[in-house]
């Protein structure tokens, strides 16, 4: 039988509930490509942007507008539906990245890494690329409090390779980890992010040089890979006063024809909510050889902002994506939802719609059009 947790555990679970909410949200509830040390300035950039107006980016439609009995209900929610399995009781299949394996990799190739959450490292074009960077042990603005990692990350930071670029989609903690970027620095030729990010990069010791930032539909060449910020239906914010300050953004990786190799097409979609702008990322760049798709954190309070499993398999079809690969998941506790729960709704959408979704183990090498050796190993865990 069920038994109820005592009222302590309670105080507990929804204190956990509120710092993850909050980091969910962006701190909100409590900011043709351009070079950073070149003209015109960021500033200008993001005063004429479409998507900014009255000193805030925007979404095309409004997505999502909360409000503070909105966001009590929330919390309410949270301490009524929170799944007793929201993090595994098991050790998560690990599977350590040799270091030595990444070198002299055949540049006609293309493969990726789970990190974890939304970090992927991607071999493409003869270069590794790395997604939203989070290695830290919480996705938190601070490190004693905060979503916890459910494992550690496959390989350290010391340990990768040299890294073309650093690819951000939006400035959220579970997505843009300050550790991390100083961490990488060092490794990184790069750091491509949408308008607005800038500024935290270099505060924290990126060269203004190395900066690329990138309004939607604008592009930049790095290394023969022409990297495109388009559209997303989310926010952004660090704090209490820079909710939607910085621009959000998916992004499309297109490599060349090459010797040995046809052109190449990845999509990332960053956080975001289902929107008719998938439809329209299709029709000019798709299809897509693989697509990485949210599918995690979720809640239909929010789902304008984080797509729902289904929503992600429908939005991998607007595309125009031939594999979808679910990401946002299995990494950090950011909803009401068990840990699970993503693998188990998205692999049933994708059945019933035909789509071919991959779900490699944290830290499996996925050659691009290949499938995971162990593709239900979240069968195993509980």
């Amino acid at each position: 039988m069920f038994n109820r947790p005592r009222r302590s555990q309670w105080k507990k679970k929804l204190g956990i509930g509120l710092v993850s909410i909050t980091v969910l949200l962006g701190g909100s509830v409590m900011s043709v490509g351009t070079i950073l040390n070149s003209s015109p300035s960021t500033e200008e950039l993001t005063q004429r942007s479409a998507q900014y107006a009255d000193g805030k980016f925007r979404n095309p439609v409004e997505a999502m507008k909360m409000s503070m009995s909105g966001l009590w209900s929330m919390f309410k929610d949270y301490r009524k539906h929170k799944s007793e399995q929201a993090t595994p009781t098991d050790a998560l299949p690990v599977l350590n990245i040799d270091p030595a394996s990444l070198l002299n990799l055949p540049s006609a190739e293309s493969r990726f890494y789970r990190l974890g959450h939304s970090t992927l490292l991607i071999w493409l074009n003869g270069e590794f690329w790395l997604t939203d960077p989070v290695f830290s042990k919480r996705a938190s603005p601070v490190q004693f409090a905060g979503p916890k990692r459910f494992h550690q990350p496959p390989i350290g930071i010391a340990q990768l390779p040299q890294i073309k670029a650093v690819v951000l989609s939006h400035n959220h903690y579970d997505h843009m980890d300050k550790a991390s970027i100083k961490q990488l620095i060092a490794k990184v030729e790069f750091f491509v992010c949408p308008l607005g990010l800038g500024a935290d990069l270099i505060k924290w010791g990126v060269n203004p040089a190395k900066v690329i930032e990138l309004d939607w539909w604008q592009d930049t060449d790095v290394a023969g890979v022409t990297l495109t910020a388009t559209p997303s239906q989310h926010f952004s914010g660090r704090g209490l006063t820079d909710r939607d300050r910085t621009l959000w953004a998916s992004w499309v990786f297109s490599a060349p024809e090459q010797p040995g190799r046809d052109a190449q097409r990845l999509f990332f979609s960053g956080d975001t909510g289902y929107f008719d702008g998938f439809k329209e990322i299709g029709t000019r760049f798709g299809p897509f050889d693989v697509t990485f798709m949210e599918t995690g954190a979720y809640n239909k309070n929010w789902a304008g902002v984080h797509m729902l499993p289904e929503e992600s398999v429908q939005a991998h079809l607007d595309l125009g994506g031939k594999q979808m690969v679910p990401i946002h998941n299995s990494t950090f506790d950011l909803s009401l939802h068990s840990w699970f729960d993503p693998f188990e709704r998205v692999t049933a959408a994708a059945a019933a719609s035909n789509v071919q979704v991959n779900t490699p183990v944290i830290g499996e090498a996925i050659v691009l059009g290949q499938m995971s050796s162990n593709p239900l190993w979240w069968l195993e865990v509980r």
